[in-house]
């Protein structure tokens, strides 16, 4: 890139620049050309310089490919060191509010972006932090598998965390077993997984890390060990009405007879609110909430 002039105009630093006249390469077919077809401006936002915003027009070239058969006639050379294809923002903007978007995110990105002065919306820093592919890193020996709702009822996921540091590792795009088999075949290591009850999981860690021990969370633990309780006290319910009484006293006696009041109550068709009414005074039973919650 060959700087042409650099002039201020009310606050706004004007860099204008062109392409040099070197060869550049078809990106159908690789030929070479210097043909010179049509020439167009890009206008590209850089990184500020003190309080002032900068841009830069760069006047890049359309060439015309000299290979005979090539299906692209004509395409305008890229300057990959200065700005990404139909790209609006410089490698160093885009780099800066990323890094800004990863400690910020959306809105407080946005506020202090605009302080530099850099005029981006909270979308577009969201944008192009999702655009940047996430650091791999090295495959957990622990592994935490369980899936999440991107739409409850239409669209799930599935998440991967190291379940020692507790750091996201992958996001999968949906809970099927195949693409789980897929991501463990490709990151061999894993020696346990953690897992909900999910049949499909379990399948998928069989066949995907067949040597990886398989183990519940603390969570899905105690929910499994409520849900076998519950199921096994219902299953004996008849058993408590056929045992007898297992406390005895007068404070036992009493609640035998309220319990025997109550029912013979409702064996009379009264509502459930009434034989609790039955045993208040009138004024209470009349006027409960204008003697809980008085006018003043």
């Amino acid at each position: 890139m060959v700087l042409e002039q650099v002039t201020e105009e009310s606050r706004v630093v004007r860099v204008r620049a062109r392409t040099r006249s070197v060869a550049a390469s078809c990106p159908a077919c690789g030929v070479l050309t210097r043909r010179v077809h049509a020439y167009h401006m890009r206008r590209l936002a850089d990184v500020p310089v003190g309080s002032r915003t900068v841009v830069v027009d760069l006047r890049i070239r359309r060439l015309v490919c000299e290979a005979r058969g090539c299906m692209q006639q004509t395409f305008r050379e890229q300057v990959p060191q200065v700005a990404a294809r139909y790209a609006r923002r410089t490698v160093g903007l885009a780099a800066l509010i990323v890094d800004l978007a990863v400690v910020l995110a959306g809105r407080a990105g946005t506020a202090v972006l605009s302080r530099l002065p850099v005029t981006v919306s909270r979308t577009t820093v969201l944008r192009l932090l999702m655009s940047v592919p996430a650091p791999a890193g090295p495959v957990p020996a622990v592994l935490s598998v369980d899936d999440f709702a991107l739409r409850r009822g239409n669209r799930y996921a599935t998440l991967l965390i190291d379940a020692v540091t507790h750091r996201r590792i992958d996001v999968l795009p949906d809970r099927k077993s195949s693409t789980l088999i897929t991501w463990l075949r490709e990151h061999p290591g894993v020696q346990v997984v953690c897992r909900d009850g999910s049949a499909a999981y379990a399948e998928a860690i069989r066949q995907g890390a067949p040597d990886a021990v398989q183990v519940s969370d603390r969570w899905h633990l105690w929910h499994g060990l409520a849900a076998a309780v519950e199921k096994s006290v219902v299953a004996h319910s008849r058993c408590w009405h056929t045992a007898g009484p297992r406390r005895t006293g007068a404070l036992a006696e009493r609640t035998r007879r309220k319990h025997a009041q109550v029912h013979t109550l409702l064996d009379q068709g009264l509502g459930l609110v009434d034989p609790y009414r039955e045993h208040l005074p009138r004024r209470l039973a009349e006027e409960p909430f204008r003697h809980r919650f008085p006018v003043r």
